[in-house]
């Protein structure tokens, strides 16, 4: 007799508890990820499908360990041993086979996990709203009507998490890449403190903001991706809402929402009120210093310059052109101009930290707008580059921070998604996290 399907709702940990009571297997959930993976809204989202390794993997993967023979997918910024790490560009095409997996990709490997497959992204990272011109577009799964944008830069890691191609998508964030397509798709994403995940074995973007993550179902899967892929435990705080303050910042954050989010996020936090959590409105002005201190031009395109430079001197005609338009606005800051804004950065972390220190999360909008239609995107560079800065905005404020951030669902069933922030200073990972769980209880109930 066939095992009973998982519920539609099935997150990573409910299909590990399936395997590991007897009620599904390892074989039978793959098989399932890999019919997700070679179907029209899922095969957009690989750029190479590794099927045979993954059921190899998910054989030989013990049922008790952490992945369980689980799929999962790795954004194509991250080495694979054997294969090219092109970072979605055909810049990079002609590089030699990496010798060795990257440290994320070997520790979801050891917890079980079983790679089907590398992921489209934005290439080399550098936007978030989640287009590559050089291979397949993935259209955002959550949307029947018009093919819509799914995020990026690690588009096609949430597109292959919510088409069901694999339970957990390997992705980086340095502007928002992890919660961006988490919001516009409807699924969770973590961005931890920089450092607390190695970044080696991964094409870098800039530097001081790369954050190595994982895009879920459920923010108990977040946990659980962020704990194998730091190698830690997270100390989870079981205090109720009750005994929890939040704080919303008024200023940038809530500039210019669409009315569904508007909607949405009034109704979590009135939701977490009823539930008894503190949830109180602060200005916190300082948000908008980042854009003044950047107007010479931005810590991530001067880094992000650093880095192409050279490639763009000699191969700047196989870029995106939009991508390329980006890096070359890095040549704006000088060296001493530079290391002026890394100060005044360092100056308003400190500021900052010092404001959050009394709330237990802070809450907004993850993007102040649904998915807009693919075709409208694209009309125009204007078109694009407007609708980049807004999907940008918020999330990157947490990165200039050396922040943490957690994106989570907070729509009504139904109803387009929504992402609802949590985030904090560096270092406040597992209050976020704890947060983040009472939070998802409250609004599932």
């Amino acid at each position: 007799m066939p095992l009973p399907p998982l519920s539609p709702g099935a997150d990573l940990t409910d299909a590990r508890g399936a395997i590991r009571k007897g009620r599904a297997t390892a074989a039978g959930l793959l098989e399932a990820a890999i019919r997700a993976a070679e179907s029209p809204a899922g095969r957009p989202a690989f750029t190479a499908l590794h099927l045979a390794a993954a059921r190899r993997e998910a054989a030989s993967a013990p049922s008790g360990s952490p992945l369980a023979g689980l799929a999962v997918s790795v954004k194509d910024l991250f080495d694979l041993r054997g294969d090219v790490t092109t970072a979605g560009s055909r810049v990079l095409a002609g590089a030699p086979p990496a010798s060795a997996d990257a440290p994320a990709v070997a520790r979801l490997r050891a917890a079980g996990g079983a790679v089907i497959g590398r992921t489209q992204m934005v290439e080399f990272a550098f936007a978030g709203v989640g287009t590559n011109p050089h291979g397949a577009q993935p259209a955002n799964p959550a949307y029947a009507d018009v093919p819509r944008i799914p995020g990026g830069s690690s588009s096609g890691a949430a597109v292959s998490v919510a088409t069901g191609a694999a339970w957990l998508g390997l992705g980086t964030d340095t502007g928002g890449s992890l919660r961006i397509p988490a919001a516009l798709c409807g699924l969770v994403g973590f961005k931890s403190t920089a450092g607390l995940v190695s970044a080696g074995g991964c094409f870098p973007l800039a530097p001081s903001l790369d954050t190595v993550g994982a895009i879920t179902r459920s923010v108990r899967d977040a946990l659980l991706a962020h704990e194998l892929l730091a190698g830690r435990t997270v100390a989870v705080d079981g205090r109720p809402l009750a005994e929890r303050r939040f704080a919303v910042p008024q200023a940038l954050m809530l500039d210019g929402l669409e009315p569904p989010v508007v909607a949405a996020f009034e109704r979590a936090l009135a939701t977490l009120r009823a539930a008894g959590a503190t949830v109180e409105a602060i200005e916190l002005p300082e948000l908008r210093e980042p854009a003044a201190m950047q107007q010479a031009g931005t810590l991530v395109a001067a880094e992000a310059w650093a880095l192409h430079r050279d490639m763009l001197a000699r191969d700047e005609a196989a870029y995106d052109p939009r991508v390329a338009s980006r890096l070359k606005t890095g040549a704006a800051l000088s060296a001493d101009a530079l290391a002026e804004l890394r100060g005044r950065r360092a100056d308003w972390i400190g500021r900052m930290n010092a404001r959050l220190l009394a709330y237990d999360a802070l809450l907004s909008p993850t993007v102040p707008l649904l998915a807009p239609a693919l075709a409208s995107v694209l009309a125009s560079d204007a078109v694009y580059f407007e609708v980049n800065a807004r999907l940008l905005r918020n999330t990157s404020a947490v990165n200039f921070l050396d922040g943490c951030a957690i994106s989570q669902p907070c729509q009504r069933p139904g109803e387009a998604p929504v992402g609802l922030m949590l985030w904090h200073s560096a270092g406040h990972d597992d209050a976020v996290l704890s947060a983040a769980l009472q939070v998802e209880r409250a609004l599932a109930a």
